[in-house]
């Protein structure tokens, strides 16, 4: 069971030996503290809590930090999956993580929240094709259309409209640790991550 924390920095492209460019995303990761490890007898559930990103100590209140052993501005958990038979064996309060727990060519999972995009229509938020442009067509091109029908007089729910889109947590699987840079603390994921510059992401090994 490995994880860690990063933020999203940037996208590059990086070359491998056979010279063929893959498209990759830079995540810099700070160094974690393990602060709290729960189990079933104790907590009903088994996770590992680690506190990550360093900051000043007058943003965080006396529970936070006495807590935490520090000032801390992400503290997330992480829970074993049972079909993938983890255990959480050599985690201990007070052990160190770092951006050493990959290597490259470890297959991941990483969580974090997508980019927020505001009020959109339905040609944006869910592929609607809208109406013809031409054939008497007027300030119709990326209308809705039709959106229930006459029998009940109400638009069922979930029906696909106009809406909030974005700041959704979105997991994307089977990406691929290219690099891993302990000087800088960096980790060089293949393909593209969920979120914005330094949107928080959550990394661990599938």
């Amino acid at each position: 069971m490995k994880f860690i924390l990063g933020t999203k920095e940037c996208m590059t492209q990086v070359f491998d030996a056979d010279g063929a460019a893959h498209a990759a995303t830079i995540l810099r990761v700070e160094p974690a503290k393990v602060t709290q490890v729960r189990s079933t007898e104790k907590d009903g559930y088994e996770a590992v809590q680690i506190a990550s990103f360093e900051q000043k100590a007058h943003r965080v209140n006396k529970a936070e930090t006495s807590h935490a052993g520090g000032a801390y501005k992400h503290v997330v958990e992480f829970r074993p999956r049972v079909n993938h038979e983890e255990t959480l064996e050599g985690f201990e309060v007070g052990k160190e993580l770092d951006v050493e727990a990959f290597e490259a060519g470890d297959v991941i999972v990483v969580s974090a929240i997508s980019k927020g995009k505001g009020f959109q229509g339905g040609v944006k938020r869910h592929g609607f094709k809208g109406a013809d442009a031409t054939h008497g067509t007027k300030h119709h091109e990326r209308a809705p259309g039709s959106i229930g029908a006459a029998g009940p007089g109400r638009v069922f729910k979930g029906t696909r409209m106009a809406g909030r889109m974005g700041t959704d947590r979105v997991t994307v699987k089977n990406l691929k640790v290219l690099q891993v840079n302990k000087e800088k603390n960096i980790l060089l994921v293949s393909g593209a991550v969920p979120g914005r510059r330094g949107t928080l992401v959550e990394v661990r090994s599938t």
